[in-house]
């Protein structure tokens, strides 16, 4: 598609995780923090997990997530791969010249703005690897802090928002007090409600990862 000021454009919020609820939620996260003159369409994955919670998962998503892109990527600007290991976006680049992001790449480029030192609060331990890996990719080791995880079952907590949004402020205190955080990512994007929620409760940044995916995804598609 061509980049006329005079139309919307559009931004397609691809969700590896196989939850139409999930999606739905997301969209509308991204849609509140983009820019006038957007717009945000969402496509889930149907061979994933309805919740990814394993590094096998993350990676089996992969080529199901490119293949959304280059299916629907003729009918938008950018992409968004929102979940927080990326899962296809390395693929996507490669491929394709349309500009692409993922929430977890996102996420931490903002937070470590300005030398911040951040850490990550999530809810899938057997992913620490995955993430772990990610701001040495990124040239952000040195500014990296570690990541701590909420106390309970992934798929429990989800079911329960309170619930979740509790033990993911007690993840986010262990960045700040253990670590010496000074930026806190929560780390998902179906995280991302609770997310909004964690950011008045803090004194450190809290960043939400689904924002920053969207900020950085119309600064390079208005480049």
């Amino acid at each position: 598609m061509g980049q006329n000021s005079d139309r919307r454009r559009r931004i397609l919020l691809i969700n590896p995780n196989s939850n139409e609820a999930t999606t739905a939620m997301m969209v509308a996260i991204a849609r509140s923090a983009a820019a006038d003159g957007f717009d945000i369409a969402g496509a889930t994955a149907t061979r994933a997990p309805a919740m990814i919670v394993s590094a096998d998962a993350l990676a089996a998503a992969a080529s199901e997530v490119e293949e959304i892109a280059r299916v629907r990527g003729g009918e938008c600007d950018g992409i968004i791969v929102s979940a927080f290991g990326d899962p296809g976006l390395a693929g996507i680049k490669a491929a394709m010249t349309l500009p692409a992001v993922g929430i977890g790449e996102s996420a931490m480029l903002e937070a470590a703005e300005s030398g911040r030192r951040f850490g990550v609060a999530t809810t899938t331990p057997l992913l620490k690897a995955k993430i772990d890996a990610l701001p040495d990719t990124l040239g952000l080791q040195s500014l990296y802090t570690g990541t701590r995880f909420a106390d309970g079952d992934p798929e429990v907590l989800m079911s329960d928002p309170a619930r979740l949004r509790a033990a993911l402020a007690g993840a986010v205190e262990a960045c700040i007090a253990q670590d010496a955080a000074e930026a806190v990512i929560i780390g998902g994007g179906p995280l991302g409600e609770a997310a909004r929620e964690l950011r008045p409760m803090f004194t450190v940044p809290v960043i939400a990862p689904i924002p920053s995916a969207v900020r950085r995804i119309i600064r390079l598609v208005t480049a």
